[in-house]
């Protein structure tokens, strides 16, 4: 049941070329950078990712894009990554644009079991009538675009409203950080960490999981965990003196003493 392994190396070593990985996160909030670090370290390659968004140039995911690691990636955003918008209009990457709800979503009833699912999001659109540009060439021609997806009808609310079917997402592995973790491996996600890690998680047939902070069995309170452990294979504990970082710092200038302006 101990499901600690005592470095991040160890616990990405068996991730192979061509996997398919499940990454938490928020922007730069909560990205698991000492798995990514690691498994830049590894050499694995011509990887399928899927996350919320693919980090900065510098950070997050994106130093396994800047080392040419990942071949396709599915996210809702392009974000601050000039890379990632760059390898995309270039066509050296693929790209699987994917509305953020319908994201989670995909994640979430993957991890359920749940093989597909119908949502009103992208009725109407590219994301339902298929040619969303997936990967472009060289010369800036759509070489692979997404194919239409089943609409049906649907009454909701007393009125028929058009819902296109969306495939569920499982990956070969998932990598989180959580701000608290038992040997068990039920996590506790600090704020908007929260928000993707516990699905990526769940949608990972191997979850691989850095804490901040590791507790033993019984002390966290059922009510605190925000994943059960039955989701979750290995545990690497980082401690809380990692680097973190944000996008974009946005601060007001202070005012002068005596209310001046």
């Amino acid at each position: 049941m101990d499901k600690v392994v005592p470095t991040a190396a160890e616990a990405v070593a068996d991730i192979p070329d061509g996997a398919s990985l499940a990454v938490g996160g928020f922007g730069l909030c909560g990205n698991p950078m000492g798995l990514i670090e690691a498994l830049l370290a590894q050499g694995a390659t011509d990887l399928e990712v899927v996350s919320n968004n693919c980090g900065v140039d510098d950070w997050g995911l994106g130093i396994l894009l800047a080392a040419d690691r990942i071949r396709r990636i599915t996210a809702s955003y392009v974000g601050e990554n000039k890379e990632f918008a760059r390898r995309y209009l270039s066509g050296e990457l693929e790209v699987e644009l994917t509305p953020q709800g319908t994201l989670a979503e995909k994640l979430r009833a993957g991890g359920s079991g749940i093989a597909a699912f119908f949502t009103p999001t992208g009725v109407g659109t590219q994301v339902a009538d298929g040619g969303l540009p997936l990967r472009y060439g060289s010369d800036g021609s759509v070489a692979l675009a997404s194919r239409p997806k089943e609409v049906r009808t649907f009454v909701v609310d007393g009125r028929e409203r058009e819902h296109v079917l969306e495939e569920s997402i499982t990956t070969d592995f998932a990598l989180v950080h959580a701000a608290k973790g038992d040997r068990f491996g039920n996590l506790v996600f600090h704020a908007s960490a929260r928000n993707f890690s516990p699905l990526a998680a769940m949608a990972g047939r191997v979850c691989v999981a850095q804490v901040e902070e590791l507790v033993e069995p019984g002390e966290l309170h059922p009510d605190e965990v925000h994943l059960p452990g039955i989701f979750v294979h290995r545990l690497v504990v980082v401690g809380r003196e990692i680097e973190k970082r944000i996008e974009k710092r946005t601060v007001r200038a202070t005012a002068p003493a005596g209310g001046g302006t």
